[in-house]
């Protein structure tokens, strides 16, 4: 008897255990983050997307988890890009125009150089210009985003291996202030320097910068193509190719959508809905990629919305075989409303819940060990 009451005490203990730490091995680690960003897209802009397709599924249906945050900088209901990006970037509040420092000014530590100094590679994919404030908030720090000169500067400094979008001209301008021509001095850095998007084609590794424009990316309607999901699927290309040759424990990649923004301030629905369909494709290829290398955790969020997009009946009539939609607009600016996660691949449940932007950000970091 007293041999039998040892064993099921071992086993209840054993049962405890595994319920707790103890198993926590036996979960995968995630070894590669892509944080996704849809500039300006709200829960409506997600429902546009599906409204216009008839119901039928898009990539956002694919999630396994789905989470929701506030978006409200530390002077204001409303955010901008700049205090947004530093909160989704580095866990931390700031004040609207300001990136990767605190209120007081105080500099802190983006999860994208956090991630560099762990080891890890890292990219950045996006249809604005490199120095706009969602991709700056990631490597950069600076008490006003339109400093362009000190934002190009920290992304020299930042060592980031990958960058793929506009900006040129502002990369231009930052060494021409120093009488040096920035092909060569990029180079001398490592980096292959494109300037063509066909380019992208022969690069499969090493540390690549792409300035494609002279500062924002075209329009989609404007003949920007499917820039954004070859960027995301090169971006992929390399990091892996990165990960392999030197022996890097991952990477981080953030891409971000950053056309649904602009076409949400001019409260254009069909732009909305052609930068929505774009940022979809790649929210499709990064699950893809995440079914293709098991410890890889996709991340789809907002900065914040914008245009205060709302989708309301055409008619109170609801006895109408079909009512209709109309698509209203609340504002040409952004709105703080609170905004989507779609989670996917190893680690989705690990983020769950309501929270502030901040949270979704340290959870990242501390998921990762970027802390």
């Amino acid at each position: 008897m007293k041999k039998l009451m040892l064993f099921f005490a071992a086993m209840i203990a054993c049962t405890a255990c595994c319920s707790n730490e103890c198993c926590t091995e036996s979960k995968e680690e995630v070894k590669n983050v892509i944080y996704m960003i849809g500039d300006g897209m709200g829960l409506a802009h997600v429902s546009m997307l599906k409204v216009e397709e008839n119901y039928a599924p898009t990539a956002f249906d694919r999630a396994e988890n789905v989470a929701l945050i506030t978006t409200h900088s530390s002077n204001n209901r409303v955010t901008d890009s700049a205090a947004a990006g530093t909160a989704l970037a580095t866990g931390h509040k700031t004040r609207n125009r300001m990136i990767g420092m605190t209120p007081d000014s105080v500099a802190v530590e983006s999860m994208m150089l956090k991630a560099r100094r762990c080891g890890y590679a890292t990219g950045l994919a996006y249809t604005c210009y490199l120095q706009h404030a969602t991709p700056a908030s990631f490597y950069a720090t600076s008490p006003h985003r339109d400093s362009m000169d000190i934002i190009t500067g920290c992304f020299v400094k930042s060592g980031v291996d990958v960058a793929l979008g506009g900006g040129r001209v502002f990369v231009d301008e930052y060494y021409a202030k120093q009488g040096k021509n920035y092909v060569e001095e990029l180079s001398a850095l490592g980096y292959q320097v494109l300037h063509k998007q066909e380019e992208m084609a022969a690069v499969s590794g090493g540390k690549v910068l792409g300035l494609f424009a002279e500062d924002n990316m075209l329009k989609l309607r404007e003949g920007r193509g499917d820039y954004l999901l070859q960027a995301t699927n090169k971006a992929l290309e390399v990091l892996t190719n990165n990960v392999a040759a030197e022996g890097k424990p991952g990477f981080l990649l953030m891409i971000e959508g950053s056309k649904i923004d602009y076409r949400s301030h001019d409260n254009d629905s069909e732009g909305i809905l052609a930068e929505m369909h774009d940022f979809e494709a790649c929210v499709d290829a990064a699950m893809d990629y995440a079914d293709a290398h098991p410890g890889t955790l996709v991340v789809v969020c907002a900065d914040h919305e914008t245009g205060g997009l709302s989708i309301p009946s055409q008619s109170p009539d609801f006895k109408k075989a079909d009512s209709g939609i109309n698509y209203r607009y609340g504002t040409k600016g952004h709105s703080g409303t609170m905004v989507p996660v779609y989670l996917y691949g190893t680690g989705a449940e690990s983020i769950n819940g309501v929270m502030d932007n901040t949270e979704l950000a340290q959870t990242l970091m501390s998921l990762m060990g970027w802390e």
